[in-house]
């Protein structure tokens, strides 16, 4: 009895917030969940019987979601045009209600719902597109998927494949999409947030390197940046083009990592853009930053475009505290890249076998650890091929000599370690795999630079962490200002925040 009081008057305060109507919608599903609990409890208990229990709660409380929603959003317009606002402002022009017009293939979070909104037309006779006021003040993505739903196409899109999205969204949340309304959804996403991603990547670092100042430690904190590149399938041509990703992290005083900013682009011949968007951060983030600078690093291979960067951009980025200096940027050629060449050259002293390796082993812990290491090994290739030859070819000795010999003055790596600096590209490397391979690489995929620049900017948010800021940005953008309308026939007020 206590617990039939508590349900009425639970739908009593409901009935006081909203109305009759959408109880009396809501009623023939809460029999079904009704019957379908009394059902469970009065048939005999299994494995089976529990799996079928939930499954058909799951799916009653989304037809609940679909039916409170759909009511919501279809009393939020008066339904007489007399009540409507003469005239709406947008965009510098102005427009006029025509007609209620029904607003088709619109989902949310939990399935398909149908929706009436007002069109409203231009008056100054240019045929401009319509406008549906409601639709922009809602925030309807694409059309097709309210910001909850279009939110988490998004960020499914960010791991799956769209054969798996597209099975995710029909099996739990009854959204039935063909593929191109899915692409749709995912690149009005992609568009949205793209605005505000430089924005939120500023936010993250100011906020890391805030951290980083604060902290305490024996060295001084350090923001250290690296790119590389990937080669990547795409549709169209014979053979693999290059993508790029970078990374800008912030090491606190003990060497910690506190956070990474990922950028990412698709194949483009001299990687601009993404040299472009790298170049804009780090001058923005060093010209907002008030504290001490931080050591500035820059690891990488010895690449072309990674140099290239450093030569042109890096090497000649003013200090925005004294713009008549450069800041001090140090190239560190990573670690690992070195001890490949190392191994060239052992080989080609020693040819493959135990001796070489032997060899290897221990100039790589004297590249590491011992100071000037990168010299001790060039001193003793050199006197090693004085004194015994060559067992493997002159080519490939010189070929692995000549590039630690011309990077030497990058290969401290015993300095680095002092200052607890990174001596490997790591987070970069692991870069390529995250931002790119773990998902464009799978197998038979075949990308179109379109196609995957919308996957790539949704998948750098989610990596960077500033998915919820730039999406949030992203809808905040999407309002329209109108004017209330309280009217007898809409049971919401019309209010639309500007």
């Amino acid at each position: 009895m206590q617990d039939a009081i508590t349900v009425w008057r639970g739908l009593s305060s409901l009935a006081r917030l909203t109305s009759w109507s959408l109880l009396l919608r809501l009623c023939p599903v809460a029999l079904q969940i009704g019957k379908l609990v009394a059902d469970f409890r009065g048939g005999p208990l299994s494995a089976d019987a529990m799996a079928r229990f939930e499954w058909e709660l799951q799916r009653l409380l989304h037809t609940v979601g679909r039916v409170i929603v759909q009511w919501t959003l279809n009393r939020l317009e008066p339904r007489q045009q007399a009540d409507l606002p003469r005239v709406v402002f947008w965009d510098h022009d102005a427009f006029r209600p025509k007609r209620l017009s029904p607003m088709r293939n619109l989902n949310c979070l939990f399935g398909p719902i149908q929706v009436t909104r007002w069109l409203y037309e231009s008056m100054d006779g240019l045929k401009l597109p319509s406008l549906f006021p409601l639709e922009r003040a809602l925030g309807i993505v694409a059309g097709v998927a309210t910001p909850a739903l279009a939110d988490l196409v998004a960020r499914l899109s960010v791991d799956f494949t769209q054969r798996q999205v597209l099975e995710t969204l029909r099996r739990q949340n009854h959204v039935t999409w063909g593929a191109q309304t899915l692409r749709a959804v995912a690149r009005a996403m992609a568009e949205g947030i793209a605005p505000h991603q430089h924005a939120a990547h500023l936010q993250m670092l100011l906020g890391w390197l805030k951290q980083a100042a604060e902290s305490v430690g024996p060295v001084r904190f350090a923001l250290a940046v690296g790119r590389d590149g990937l080669m990547l399938p795409i549709r169209g041509k014979e053979t693999y083009k290059e993508g790029a990703t970078a990374t800008v992290s912030v090491f606190d005083r003990r060497g910690k990592r506190l956070g990474t900013i990922y950028l990412g682009q698709m194949p483009e011949p001299g990687q601009e853009t993404l040299s472009n968007e790298l170049t804009r951060l780090l001058r923005d983030v060093l010209a907002q930053w008030q504290g001490a600078l931080p050591r500035l690093t820059y690891i990488t291979d010895a690449g072309f475009h990674p140099r290239d960067y450093f030569e042109n951009v890096l090497s000649r980025m003013p200090n925005p505290r004294c713009p008549t200096q450069y800041l001090m940027w140090e190239w560190t050629v990573d670690y690992y890249h070195a001890c490949g060449y190392i191994s060239k050259l052992a080989e080609a002293i020693f040819g493959p076998g135990r001796e070489a390796h032997s060899w290897a082993t221990k100039m790589r812990r004297w590249l590491k650890d011992k100071p000037g290491g990168i010299h001790r090994v060039l001193r003793g290739a050199g006197a090693l091929r004085t004194i015994r030859g060559l067992l493997g070819t002159d080519k490939e000795y010189d070929s692995a000599y000549s590039f630690l010999h011309k990077h030497a003055r990058y290969m401290d790596f015993a300095g680095r370690r002092r200052l607890r600096l990174p001596i490997g590209s790591g987070v970069t490397e692991a870069a390529c795999k995250t931002v790119f391979s773990q998902r464009f690489k799978c197998s038979g995929m075949k990308w179109d630079v379109a196609g995957g620049s919308v996957i790539l900017a949704l998948r750098v948010a989610v990596l960077s962490k500033t998915w919820a800021t730039v999406r949030d940005a992203m809808f905040a953008s999407y309002q329209i200002a109108l004017p209330p309308t309280p009217s007898p026939n809409c049971d919401t007020p019309l209010t639309i925040a500007a």
